[in-house]
Parts: structure tokens; sequence; C-alpha cells
């Protein structure tokens, strides 16, 4: 082809650029951009949930505690809509394999003083049965205040209960009361998790809780002035305070105060 200039070129096949169908109207370009923005919300929100059930998934093998075994399948199921699995902070749970301190650490102050009368008190566990601290005289009692949300005292439950498992059963008790308000299933899911040999006790009061809920102290958690989850204290054979503590404790400082405790008998 001949070009102004005189010279010959070969001439590029032109490409159009302009649509070759009718432009979409802006109402339906909207609509696309809605629909496409749907959809990734929702690929967005199922990959949250995978993932949230992926990490949950994995089962937990428990061996259900013999006082559990007369629970029943109604509140077996509602233990088990619980979804209870341990809460977990930062520290959890590095305390309890450290050596005894010297001095030994006083009691806690706010508690009930050492040398006072432990306050009676008579409670239910979550299958109904009534544990009494009168029953236990005689004994060494480590009583523990104790939520089930609590990742301390998740910490502390298989210190606990491997303490208990050590001790002659017939001069030591435990007994674990939960100072939340708590429901009975979110206790019996607690004390099935952790497979704990001794009572988890109900102390329901005006502003209850769950796992997923906090609430607030019932009247027994109250006389003994519960304000720090985990609380402990130690009560000796003849009823009386021995010591008490807040928060996570070493083992070997609980196992030294209920020794020390059980020799006033």
């Amino acid at each position: 082809m001949t070009v102004e200039n005189g010279s010959t070129q070969p001439q590029r096949p032109r490409i159009q650029l302009g649509p070759g169908r009718p432009a979409f109207t802006a109402r339906t370009r909207l609509a696309i951009m809605l629909v496409l923005g749907a959809a990734l919300a929702v690929a967005v929100v199922a990959g949250v949930v995978l993932a949230s059930s992926t990490r949950h998934a994995t089962p937990h093998a428990v061996t259900i505690p013999v006082a559990d075994r007369s629970a029943s399948p109604a509140l077996i199921r509602a233990a088990e809509a619980v979804g209870f699995h341990p809460n977990s902070v930062a520290g959890a749970g590095a305390v309890e394999g450290q050596p005894l301190q010297t001095p030994i650490p006083h009691a806690a102050r706010g508690l009930l003083p050492v040398g006072s009368v432990a306050p009676p008190f008579t409670l239910r566990t979550p299958v109904g049965r009534q544990v009494s601290l009168a029953s236990l005289r005689g004994k060494a009692v480590l009583l523990e205040f104790f939520a089930t949300w609590c990742p301390h005292c998740a910490a502390e439950a298989p210190h606990v209960k491997a303490m208990f498992d050590r001790l002659p059963h017939d001069q030591f008790a435990f007994l674990a009361v939960n100072g939340d308000s708590e429901d009975a299933a979110s206790v019996l899911a607690f004390h099935i998790w952790f497979g704990l040999p001794f009572p988890a006790l109900l102390d329901p009061g005006t502003d209850p809780g769950t796992f997923h809920t906090p609430g607030a102290p019932g009247p027994v958690s109250s006389a003994y002035k519960l304000n720090v989850f985990p609380t402990f204290y130690v009560i000796d054979p003849h009823g009386r305070i021995a010591w008490s503590a807040v928060g996570e404790q070493p083992d070997a400082l609980l196992l030294h105060q209920l020794r020390h405790a059980a020799l006033s008998g």
C-alpha cells in the first residue's frame, strides 16, 4: 500500500477497541458487584467457621468420673452442648512446678483469718448429690473456688487431680466449689473434661453464669470472701482455716500446707 511519503509498508491489521456488544448498564454493573461482594463475604465466613471447627475438632477422650455417671441423659446432652474447652492465657500453668519457697508464704490477706472457723455449707454436685463440709471433719481439706471459664483454674485442674491421687483419702479431702453461680451443665462439662475424682459443687447465686457468660459469686463463695479465681483454703481436721491463697499455686506449697494442717488433727 502506498502512503503519502511515497514509501511502501505493510499495514498492520486494525484492532477494534470499542465493545463488540452493548455495554452493561450502570444498574447491571451495580448488581454484579453486589453479588460478587456477597459471594466473597460468604466465602470468608465459611473459611472462618471451617478453621474454627477444625481447631476444636480433635476429640478429647475422657473417662467419666464415677460420681458423674448417674447424670441424666438430658444433663449429659446439655454438658456436651456447652462445648467446653480449657481457656488459656500467657503465663497460666507456669508456677505449679516450682519448688517450695523459703520462707513459706503466709496466708493471703483479705480472706478469712487463719484460726477462724470455716463457714459450714452443704451444696450439691451437678448430678444432685449433697456434700457438706461437716462430713469431712477429721480430715485436712483443700477447698478450691473456681470458674469453668478461668484459664488459671484450668491450668490448676490436672495438678490438683494428681495431688489428690497421691494423698491418702482417709486423711485428706478435696472440694471444688464453683464460685460463679454457673449452671450444672457447665460445671459437669468441666468436671468430666478433667476427670476430677473429687466433688465439684454448685453455689447458685442471684446472677447465674455459664462457661460462656460470667456470673457472680453465690452465698458460700461470698462467705469465703471470694474475689479472685482460683482461691484456695486449707481447712484443718477441726474445721478451722489453716491457710489460704489466691491465684495459681505451686504443687509443693499446697502439699506442704495440707500435710501441716493434717498434723494438727
